[in-house]
């Protein structure tokens, strides 16, 4: 039996699969190379930073992401645990205090007695020692080239934009209002309202702006997720309407005009000092955000906390070297986890943790791995990943089309989804107690 796991990356996966693998009373060396080696986007040297969105997503169990949280609390996630503790107003979605959320998950990793994090860049993997990769989108290059070598394949990648964030203080609020879309929740996004002509204006704009061109945009390697505002805006004038700029479910208040457009404004911080620009990926240089972007009514003045940015990211093709275990083919001793995977999300990066961290104890006992039913959304995701064609492979959320149809169809899409998510649960809870 194996004196110890490596897990090779401190980020949302790596943090869940360290976690899982100690609690079973194993130790773990967790490799992260911040603040020894930097990436261009992380901006603090916690663990599990998120560099993207404050947003977890839903918390709805009627929703797939909600599903994903719930089956996640089953498995003891401990990222969803100090998710709790930064949790800020998001409607019906999770969201948190960036700061307070990584500064949280850092603390239960360096406090538990048989986790050693250790701060340096891992450029080679020792074949015999069991091993979870979890470097995410930016790994290395030092550490890609070595992965290329264990592999045998070729990189997929994409590049990944990232939306800006704007403080408060600098919202013109008597042209904003407060509601979440079709009243889910409480109303916790600002809303900026755009007439006909307003819209017209800042498309324009937006169209002929001066971006920060690169190869990707010509090979068409964004993943949907995450196209930049400005590539989604030139394939069609109303297809931001029809995207993270529509209107409906809205209401501004009684008298008030409907709007023609809608900017959405997500709270990121605990105080509700930052509010981040929903579906805003942006490849823009600066300049050219704080222009455009102040055509939005009530940001004429507003003040750029964060601007939005763009990397690279990063991803094995899975269908061609990964065993639904998360093990590789070649060598059932390395795993991996997260969006190196080719998942896409913050919570599906976790939840691919913590599978790998429970079936790294599992081999080193002399133990099968386990593989969750394709019912549950995690077991979904890992099967497509691993199952996918690999000559058309492309990164996946979690979402309820990855589920097997049930015995029974129903027709109301709610009650199938509320239908989705007790199957996997029930089935999630019989067989949880065989391995945690």
């Amino acid at each position: 039996m194996s004196k110890w796991i490596n897990v090779i990356g401190g980020g949302l996966a790596g943090c869940e699969a360290a976690y899982h693998i100690a609690q079973k009373g194993m130790q773990v060396k967790l490799y992260e190379m911040r603040p020894v080696k930097s990436t261009p986007v992380h901006q603090t040297s916690h663990l599990a930073e998120l560099v993207c969105s404050n947003s977890l997503k839903s918390d709805l169990e009627n929703t797939a992401q909600g599903l994903l949280k719930r089956e996640m609390r089953l498995l003891d996630s401990l990222l969803l645990s100090c998710a709790e503790e930064a949790r800020v107003p998001a409607g019906s979605a999770l969201a948190v205090d960036r700061e307070l959320f990584a500064a949280a998950v850092t603390k239960r990793i360096m406090a538990h007695p048989l986790i050693e994090l250790i701060r340096k860049e891992i450029r080679a993997i020792l074949p015999d020692e069991i091993t979870i990769i979890a470097t995410g989108p930016l790994t290395s290059d030092s550490l890609s080239e070595e992965i290329k070598k264990l592999t045998g394949e070729e990189y997929l990648y994409f590049y990944d934009a990232v939306a800006p964030s704007i403080s408060k203080e600098s919202l013109d609020l008597s042209k904003v209002f407060k509601a979440s879309r079709y009243g889910k929740g409480t109303d916790d996004y600002y809303n900026c309202p755009m007439s006909e002509s307003e819209y017209n204006i800042f498309y324009s704009e937006l169209v002929k702006a001066d971006t920060v061109e690169g190869h990707s945009i010509d090979k068409k390697l964004f993943f949907d997720g995450c196209i930049p505002i400005e590539v989604m805006a030139r394939r069609g004038k109303d297809t931001l309407r029809f995207g993270p700029m529509r209107p409906v479910g809205l209401n501004p208040g009684e008298g008030k005009t409907k709007p023609y457009a809608v900017v959405q404004l997500r709270q990121e911080d605990i105080e509700g000092r930052i509010y981040g620009l929903v579906g805003f990926q942006t490849r823009l240089r600066w300049g050219e955000q704080d222009r455009i972007f102040r055509l939005i009514p009530g940001l004429e003045k507003a003040e750029f906390v964060r601007y939005g940015v763009m990397h690279r990211n990063t991803y094995i093709n899975s269908p061609a070297v990964l065993m639904p275990s998360l093990q590789l083919r070649k060598n059932p001793q390395i795993f991996f986890a997260g969006q190196i995977s080719g998942v896409e999300g913050y919570m599906e990066s976790a939840a691919t943790g913590i599978i790998a961290g429970i079936n790294a104890v599992r081999i080193a006992q002399g133990l099968k791995p386990i593989i969750l039913p394709v019912t549950t959304i995690i077991g979904a995701l890992i099967n497509f990943i691993t199952t996918a064609d690999p000559e058309n492979f492309q990164p996946i959320n979690a979402n309820f089309g990855l589920l097997p149809p049930l015995k029974q169809p129903v027709r109301d899409k709610k009650a199938r989804y509320t239908a989705y998510a007790r199957r996997s649960l029930e089935e999630l809870n019989k067989i949880s107690e065989a391995f945690l």
